[in-house]
């Protein structure tokens, strides 16, 4: 196992590590385990993929891109309405 130095606010230090206290782990135990459950872009995507195929397949649902992109547009306009952003 390798050993990283992160610059970070110590705000946000602080704040991981009283997350990490609180479920009884160690600043770089809680790290540890959020990278294992955090998804790269590249896997984000093959899961988007896998889901649309799924949707096909279960009740033939196949957007176009101009019906994602709308519907993408509507997800981040309800999203911002509940966020207050």
């Amino acid at each position: 196992m390798s050993d990283a130095n992160v610059r970070i606010p110590e705000e946000a230090k602080e704040r991981l590590a009283a997350i990490a206290a609180a479920e009884g782990l160690s600043l770089r135990a809680y790290l540890a385990r959020l990278a294992e459950t955090l998804l790269t872009p590249a896997e984000r995507a093959e899961r988007a993929e896998r889901a649309l195929a799924a949707l096909k397949e279960w009740n033939g649902y196949a957007p176009t891109a101009a019906e994602e992109q709308d519907l993408d547009g509507e997800l981040d306009r309800r999203l911002a309405r509940v966020t207050g952003r």
